[in-house]
This record gives C-alpha cells, sequence and structure tokens, in this order.
C-alpha cells in the first residue's frame, strides 16, 4: 500500500494510469477517501481515462490516512498534504478533479499554486448557503468516531479545528467570492442540487470565475456518458503539449 509519510501523518494514495496528472479528491466530507469515487455518480477509477495519470488519495484522518488532529488544522493542513504528495511523486504541473469537498480543496490549490494547477473539475462543491449547521454536525460526526482515536486532544483543539472548516460564512467556507473572482485557472462545474451542495454555490463559482463553465444536469443514469464526455474533453483542452 503506498503511503507518504510526514510530520506524523501516513497519507494513502493510489496511482494509476499513464500520461498527464491528475489529482482527484474525493467527496465525503471530512471521511474523503478514495472508496467515496465508487459511490459517485461518475467514477474516473472505474472509466478509461487515457492520457491521464491518476493519483487518488485518502485525506488524513479518512480512510486509511491517519494524523496527529491539533488546533492548528484547518484547510491549510490539507493543502499542505495534497502538495506534498504531488512533490512525492515529481509531479509539477496537472489537473485536478473534486467532488463535494473537493471543490473547496481545488479552490485551496488554486489559491496556493496556481501555476501548477492547469484545471479544475468541481462536481457538486459545497459551500455555504443557510446550512452551516448541517456541515458543524457532519464535523461532529466525524469527530465522535476519531475521539477515541486521539484521546489526548482537548474540547477546545476540536473547537478551533471545527471551526477552522466550517466556522466562516464565505462562498466555499475556505473562498470567498473575491477569491473565486481571482482564480485564472479554466474550471468546470457540475451543479449541484442539495443542502450539502447548493445550486447556488455551484452558479456563483460560474458567474464570480473568469473561465468557469457550469453543467447543470450530469448525474442522471442517461446523463453519464455525455458527462464523461464533456470532462475528456475540458481536460484535453487544458491539458499542454507533452513537450511543454
Amino acid at each position: 500500500m503506498p503511503v507518504l509519510e510526514r510530520e506524523g501523518a501516513r497519507i494513502h494514495y493510489e496511482t494509476q494510469g499513464e500520461g498527464f496528472p491528475l489529482l482527484l479528491l474525493a467527496s465525503g466530507g471530512m471521511r474523503s477517501s478514495i472508496p467515496y469515487w465508487g459511490k459517485a455518480p461518475w467514477n474516473p477509477l472505474a472509466r478509461a481515462m487515457p492520457g491521464y495519470r491518476l493519483i487518488a488519495m485518502d485525506q488524513r484522518n479518512a480512510g486509511q490516512s491517519t494524523a496527529p488532529i491539533t488546533a492548528a488544522n484547518g484547510w491549510q493542513t490539507y493543502l499542505d498534504d495534497q502538495i506534498a504528495l504531488l512533490d512525492h511523486l515529481g509531479i509539477d504541473r496537472f489537473h485536478v478533479a473534486g467532488m463535494c469537498i473537493g471543490g473547496s480543496f481545488i479552490m485551496e490549490l488554486v489559491k496556493a499554486i496556481p501555476d501548477r494547477v492547469m484545471s479544475g473539475v468541481m462536481l457538486q462543491p459545497i459551500g455555504f448557503s443557510d446550512n452551516q449547521q448541517t456541515f458543524l454536525d457532519m464535523f461532529d460526526d466525524w469527530a465522535m468516531e476519531q475521539r477515541p482515536d486521539h484521546p489526548t486532544v482537548s474540547d477546545t483543539d476540536w473547537s478551533t479545528f471545527r471551526h477552522a472548516m466550517f466556522g466562516s460564512e464565505d462562498l466555499l467556507f475556505n473562498a470567498t467570492e473575491a477569491d473565486v473572482a481571482a482564480c485564472r485557472t479554466p474550471l468546470l462545474v457540475l451543479m449541484g442540487q442539495d443542502v450539502y451542495h447548493p445550486e447556488f454555490t455551484s452558479r456563483r463559482i460560474v458567474e464570480c470565475a473568469p473561465d468557469a463553465t457550469l453543467i447543470e444536469q450530469w448525474k442522471g443514469p442517461g446523463d453519464i456518458e455525455d458527462t464523461h464526455a464533456a470532462i475528456m474533453t475540458f481536460l484535453a483542452a487544458h491539458t499542454p503539449p507533452a513537450s511543454a
């Protein structure tokens, strides 16, 4: 089992295929991990993706990944893991596809290393829209599972971590509308339509971002082949030549 070890964390990841790198950031909220792709309408790990090297990962303390928990944890912590994995694999430029919380992870990458992210595919991204308690409750459910493995983490530390993740009222919790407006990375947004993935969030990303395209209908049984084709066309349009 391939594992990246860094600062007490053990980050499980898997790769498949050959070609231009495509980082995959799964759904599942705080439980974001590789198996969640199997529950998604579009599962890149189960589809033909010629020309791409897929890199899937379990986020820390999800799936088979483990890590310390401190009051300093937050979006930056996950970002650091993702960049460390890319660096560990010798990957400079890459595409990224993220579902659910993966949309916020994408914006964190775009803010931090815009020159390395060639494009982002956001599948029903999470966001703030009169639903904050839903995410705080989701965090609490995950934290309850984690507490036995982290007995020395104080209630204050848990609370600080919780607030860092979902305590803001920013568009994507970790990114404001101004952040999205400053994004020069091409984005393909596949619209969400539920409490975790508000339609408002998807539409607002496309309204704010300078280079973003919205797909409204994409995950029904009759839509998924067109969805796959649209994603492959989008990725190809933004894949640099092999010699570049």
